[in-house]
């Protein structure tokens, strides 16, 4: 892994989203350089899908959830436990 990678990885779901919008808006501008553009795109992408896999997992923590016998939730199982 890569320094950017790595500090990416560390960063909470919040933070690194705040990251991603802060170089959208300085694409969206057009003042920066085409070289600082891609470099930029690039970092974004890692952020993307930083915040993605951040996402996934939350979801699949939702999804497992467990149901109670009249529908109403019961309890919750984390996210990597063996199935029931």
């Amino acid at each position: 892994m890569t320094g950017e990678t790595e500090e990416i990885a560390e960063l909470s779901f919040e933070d690194a989203l705040r990251a991603l919008e802060t170089i959208v808006r300085q694409l969206e501008s057009g003042d920066v350089p085409l070289e600082d553009s891609i470099s930029l795109y690039e970092k974004g992408e890692k952020l993307r899908q930083h915040c993605q896999k951040r996402l996934d997992a939350a979801q699949a923590r939702i999804e497992r959830i467990v149901a109670g016998p009249d529908g109403a939730a019961a309890g919750t199982q984390p996210f990597d436990a063996a199935e029931r």
